[in-house]
């Protein structure tokens, strides 16, 4: 079912009621019996329904055999009308054209177009009324604006749906690629693990010692996969420096708070970008959450040996107690499993400054700063 709300699906064929100005005046204006201004008003009145139904339904569903009934009440009661009623009422071709050009399956539209121009032109001529002569040729332009109209409509449904597939693709081959890297991240170590420990089970009562050092070698394992899977769940949720820095511009913009950001961010190792990134992130949490700062500045340098990453903002400054809360502790940890440094307190020019360094070359394992 279309999901769009039905004066959308009619709004096409607004534009085109103008042209009934002309039959209604005519009705009102012309002095004729009044069954005879019955009968065309109900007519006029039973094309308009129709006319906007058989758009409802061409820009609504597709093309099926209960519109083309429809669509043939619509060119005979517009040509009825037209040859019976006269000048005035030939702009109903224009109604027909629209209509055709809406709801017929291409290979007939212009025959069907030419057709009720060629309809309007004759009660034109007929009736002596050369100087309204442009209402065939609005019988053509108004096809040609429907056609391009109902093309433009096809194609975005079309666009629209080849996004849908490839979100659809894209979300798949993630879960796939996870799948694999999982597999392989645990595959042997899980095997090793099962074997272990059975040995293990079989060696309990015959060879305690040689039991214990499996399952020693079970437990080593088991960390080694656990430290993997961590590495591998953990670029799924790193941020960039970069993001970050946007992500801080929305958010304190939002909140009234002036923003200075780096004019670049340089190249950085994918572990230290990461971690300035969620440095950027506390720090931009605690500017709002506690400082009632009214602007902040964030600096980003890097001289090939280590990159320096400042936040500072001119709000109430350090508070009396200062115990650092979880988020800086852990961030503090973070930084410093890089070899990093995290420091915090009040600013040169007062305000509260977050500063962290960090070496850009990788730091072996134990060593801190």
């Amino acid at each position: 079912m279309d999901p769009r709300p039905r004066w959308y699906r009619v709004g096409w064929a607004l534009p085109w009621l103008l042209f009934q100005f002309f039959p209604v005046a005519d009705l009102v204006t012309t002095d004729r019996p009044l069954v005879v201004r019955l009968v065309a008003g109900a007519g006029l009145l039973v094309f308009t329904v129709v006319y906007l139904d058989v758009f409802h339904r061409a820009f609504g569903s597709c093309w099926t055999g209960s519109l083309l009934g429809r669509l043939a009440v619509v060119a005979a009661l517009g040509v009825a009308l037209a040859v019976w009623m006269g000048p005035s009422w030939a702009g109903l071709l224009i109604y027909v054209s629209a209509a055709s050009a809406a709801a017929l399956p291409t290979r007939w539209v212009w025959p069907a177009v030419v057709a009720a121009a060629a309809v309007c032109a004759a009660v034109l001529v007929l009736h002596g009324e050369r100087g309204l002569l442009i209402l065939p040729v609005l019988c053509l332009l108004t096809a040609f604006a429907l056609r391009g109209t109902r093309h433009l409509i096809s194609v975005n449904a079309e666009l629209a749906e080849a996004r849908e597939e490839l979100a659809r693709n894209a979300v798949a081959e993630e879960r796939l690629r996870f799948a694999r890297d999982l597999h392989d991240l645990l595959g042997h170590s899980l095997s090793l693990i099962a074997l272990k420990s059975e040995l293990a089970g079989r060696l309990a009562e015959a060879d305690p010692a040689r039991a214990r050092a499996e399952m020693a070698d079970v437990e080593a394992a088991a960390r080694r996969a656990l430290a993997e899977v961590r590495d591998a769940v953990s670029g799924y949720r790193q941020v960039s420096c970069a993001q970050a820095l946007a992500e801080a511009r929305s958010a304190l913009s939002g909140a009234g708070i002036a923003v200075r950001l780096p004019a670049r961010v340089p190249a950085l190792p994918g572990p230290v970008d990461a971690a300035l990134g969620w440095v950027v992130r506390e720090a931009t949490t605690n500017v709002l959450r506690h400082s009632g700062a009214r602007s902040v500045t964030v600096s980003l340098t890097e001289d090939g040996g280590e990159a320096v990453l400042t936040v500072s903002d001119d709000g109430r400054g350090p508070a009396d107690d200062t115990t650092p809360g979880s988020g800086l502790t852990g961030l503090a940890e973070r930084v410093g499993a890089l070899g990093g440094a995290l420091t915090g307190g009040a600013g040169r020019d007062g305000g509260y400054e977050l500063r962290a360094v960090l070496p850009l070359a990788p730091v072996p394992a134990g060593v801190a700063r």
